[in-house]
């Protein structure tokens, strides 16, 4: 069921910011983005929007790829739990 070992973040710490749900909401529809374009998608600043990220990162739920100087962060859609979250936002974004 653990998907690794990386996933030990409560759900209340990983769900405890708006700022977060919005972060983790956009990469879930979008697959992947810069963190530039991600701050500017949910309207977060830089050092905000990467304090996130490594929260979601160590949650498993997110990953960073690094190409050079650019970092692109990735929803980990083969991350069972990040898998039931897209499933839930589905829902919830269809009703």
């Amino acid at each position: 069921m653990n998907d690794d070992a990386s996933t030990q973040i409560p759900i209340e710490e990983v769900f405890s910011s708006k700022g977060r749900i919005k972060i983790l909401k956009e990469l879930a529809f979008s697959r992947e983005l810069n963190i530039s374009e991600l701050c500017r998608r949910v309207s977060l600043n830089h050092t905000t929007t990467k304090k996130h990220l490594d929260v979601l990162m160590e949650s498993g739920l997110v990953e960073e790829k690094v190409f050079g100087r650019i970092k692109i962060y990735r929803y980990r859609i083969e991350n069972l739990r990040a898998r039931s979250l897209k499933n839930m936002l589905d829902l919830w974004r269809s009703v």
